[in-house]
């Protein structure tokens, strides 16, 4: 073994226990009742900060929740890594879907199992732990900044602010993220690029109040049918977003990125399976991996209305409501993107009800240039760590604040990750590999060594 796989065998029970301190907060910045543990694990994270060897921790406020700083200078001519992580997490539910408790974290078969193992409290660790090893060993040559929010899992709406505020104090030369997945554990990649989001809430009001479906069915409008027929018309029998002027910013994927997706090895029966479907669906004329990573896509998110309790109940709901997304490509400005949608079914909805579209958060896309010099001393570090070179790809999900950075700070984030799909972040059964945890840790100190 290596200097760093016998520190990280000889020190492994200290950071579980470490990890396992996170990963008991319930910081699910979603609900107000938990504002007293986003303070608490802001404040653990200072803690632990400073006994990973920074010169300086702070618990920050904002507009929102607050936002934990730290930094470590070794040379002021030296290049400076910021390193982002959040650490609000989902709320667990469903509950009942646990194998075990999502804030009592435990491990089982190889694998760390709680809400927060991978996303994001687990990786932001590899990159805490990678730093502690190098300060450790005087081994650290970049001077490193840390930035901790707590609002990442609703959009980051007041990190914005906080980096225009702080602009000095957040200068660096690169931005370094954990909080993406790789393919699969024996084929590691690094994402290069992210889909923007729009969100919005869609209300349908009819009658003022419910109504007897025998009486008024057929005469009144349903709330509920028609909130579907306004869905039904977003997207087209193509796959294609029928709102006027989407695509106009869309930059087609060249032949060479899609000879690149083309060459990431992809089982479909594999991929169906693994999510127990029998067919796959998409935009006419594009690959799956295309379709997740490089096109806009829609989606309902969540819709409700009427009556769904137990057994029957014959009524004309009053309202019915949508939640709706879109995952937008580069170029696709989310602000006008959310207008555009809301005008779009404004002009499509019936006389026979009222809409309202409430845009929520979104976020730009994002495109890293794989001849960035930290992005290269990344590609190194996982293939050290792992044993061969990482695959460049994009990825279908959104970190809004990854293109804030960009435009509000003017610099490039490289996109380091060690999540699987099989880890179920968002999901009941979160779970990180231990084995990843530190090959993670191994990739991280690399890349500082050849940055």
């Amino acid at each position: 073994m290596s200097n760093l796989q016998t520190y990280i065998t000889d020190h492994e029970s200290e950071m579980l226990n470490d990890l396992f301190s996170l990963l008991r907060i319930p910081s699910i910045s979603a609900k107000p009742e938990h504002h007293a543990d986003m303070t608490a694990c802001a404040e653990r994270w200072r803690e632990l900060l400073l006994q990973a060897g920074v010169d300086h921790a702070e618990v920050m406020p904002s507009e929102g929740n607050p936002v934990v700083y730290a930094h470590k200078l070794v040379d002021p001519s030296a290049k400076t890594v910021l390193v982002y992580a959040h650490y609000d997490v989902m709320p667990a539910e469903p509950l009942e879907l646990w194998k075990s408790s999502p804030f009592e974290p435990e491990v089982r078969d190889g694998y760390i199992w709680a809400r927060g193992a991978d996303d994001d409290k687990g990786q932001a660790f590899i990159q805490v732990k990678a730093f502690e090893y190098l300060v450790k060993n005087g081994l650290l040559t970049s001077n490193v900044k840390f930035i901790f929010e707590g609002e990442e899992e609703i959009g980051s709406p007041s990190l914005e602010a906080f980096c225009q505020t702080h602009k000095e104090m957040l200068k660096a030369d690169v931005i370094l993220v954990s909080d993406t997945s790789m393919l699969g554990a024996d084929l590691p990649s690094l994402t290069v690029g992210l889909r923007g989001l729009a969100y919005w809430e869609i209300e349908v009001t009819g009658p003022n109040r419910d109504l007897h479906s025998g009486h008024f069915g057929g005469a009144v409008a349903n709330p509920v049918n028609e909130l579907c027929k306004l869905i039904a018309q977003i997207v087209d029998g193509d796959g294609r977003i029928t709102v006027p002027g989407f695509y106009d910013k869309v930059e087609e994927i060249s032949e060479t990125e899609r000879r690149m997706i083309a060459d990431i090895p992809f089982d479909e029966a594999k991929y169906k399976a693994a999510i127990g479907v029998k067919a796959l669906t998409g935009e006419r004329g594009y690959h799956t991996l295309e379709r997740n990573s490089c096109r806009p896509s829609f989606d309902v998110c969540g819709i409700w209305g009427g009556y769904t309790g137990e057994g029957s109940k014959t009524v004309l709901p009053s309202k019915a409501t949508a939640k709706v997304s879109c995952r937008l490509v580069p170029h696709q400005d989310h602000h006008e993107i959310s207008q555009l949608f809301a005008d779009y079914i404004l002009q499509i909805a019936p006389d026979t009800v009222q809409v309202k579209v409430t845009p929520m958060h979104g976020g730009q896309g994002y495109v890293c240039p794989i001849t960035h010099p930290a992005y290269i001393a990344a590609e190194k570090g996982f293939e050290k760590a792992f044993g061969k070179r990482p695959l460049a790809v994009r990825r279908g999900g959104s970190i809004p604040i990854i293109a804030t950075f960009e435009q509000v700070l003017g610099i490039k984030t490289v996109l380091m990750g060690f999540g699987l799909e099989s880890d179920a972040i968002h999901s009941p059964n979160e779970n990180f590999s231990l084995d990843i945890f530190r090959k993670g840790i191994e990739a991280v100190v690399e890349f500082y060594k050849n940055y």
